[in-house]
């Protein structure tokens, strides 16, 4: 049976990184984000109920939602991100506890640990089907120039960003596991590590 562990952090923190590093010492990955573009697919009813709301001005020609124009629209009105959270929210959950359902069934899975890369753990309240939590930390400054030249944000449009999530310090003191990604890549790979053989112990022992 696998050991369910959520991998979370601030927008731009890293997390992906750590993920990858995880799936190179043998972790199975499961990336939220992925499942996020997976829920909004047309002719879905999540891309129905967005369409709806949002208008047909949010597609593009193959009929996809243009998620950076769509995006652009929620970080600038909360009333907004909240039904749209409402819409992809429940959908993405259904899917995470489907893979959770499949690694603690699968007795046979090689793979003894089983990572939810997702950036709304806490604010989803899905931290209760995880057995640990990891946070990946980046200073606040770092994370907000970061955020800044990575989608090419003005400063209002990324620290809108950055506040739609639960703060990175309320998120440390919940979690079980921190990894302080401010520094070079080889030192965030060395607490990886270090992680990585506490949970193989855990999993042993379990």
């Amino acid at each position: 049976m696998a050991l369910i562990i959520g991998l979370t952090g601030g927008i731009v923190s890293g997390k992906s990184t750590v993920a990858r590093m995880f799936k190179d010492l043998g972790a199975k990955i499961v990336d939220a984000d992925k499942l996020g573009h997976q829920v909004i697919l047309p002719p879905g009813a999540a891309w129905k109920r967005i369409i709806k709301i949002f208008g047909k001005d949010i597609l593009q020609k193959d009929q996809t939602i243009n998620r950076e124009k769509l995006g652009k629209i929620v970080f600038a009105n909360q009333n907004l991100l909240k039904k749209l959270n409402k819409i992809t929210h429940p959908e993405i959950i259904k899917l995470i506890k489907k893979e959770i359902s499949l690694a603690k069934n699968n007795s046979k899975e090689e793979k003894k640990i089983l990572i939810i890369d997702a950036a709304l753990i806490y604010e989803t309240k899905i931290d209760r089907l995880m057995d640990k939590i990891i946070v990946v930390y980046l200073d606040e400054e770092k994370q907000l120039k970061r955020l800044k030249k990575r989608n090419n944000l003005a400063e209002k449009e990324a620290l809108q960003k950055i506040k739609s999530q639960i703060p990175l310090k309320e998120k440390i003191e919940r979690a079980d596991y921190v990894i302080d990604n401010d520094d070079t890549l080889d030192k965030t790979r060395k607490q990886v590590e270090k992680i990585w053989e506490e949970l193989m112990s855990l999993a042993d022992s379990g």
